[in-house]
């Protein structure tokens, strides 16, 4: 079994509050899940406005296969207008 696990780094720079944040990083996190069938959370800077951390798991027995979806959920959030990746480390287990 291979598990692909992605962290990524958002900056948000429109959020005025904690609420315009969980507004953009609740929506990125549906649309992650609707169209990848993949676990996501938001996992760090649960405090700061401006800024979030999202990790993002997949389970499978093709680590190509993997590969390819974690990239296409980068894909995603580089053209998620109010996000902006700043950072994103990859492994597999």
């Amino acid at each position: 079994m291979i598990v692909g696990v992605l962290q990524m780094r958002i900056l948000i720079r429109d959020a005025m509050s904690l609420k315009d944040k969980r507004r953009v990083v609740h929506g990125l996190r549906d649309r992650i899940r609707n169209d990848f069938n993949v676990s996501v959370s938001e996992v760090g800077a649960l405090d700061r406005r401006q800024a979030a951390v999202l990790g993002v798991a997949l389970a499978t027995n093709d680590q190509a296969f993997a590969d390819r979806v974690l990239a296409k959920v980068l894909d995603l959030v580089r053209r998620t207008p109010g996000a902006e990746l700043v950072d994103y480390e990859l492994e597999f287990l």
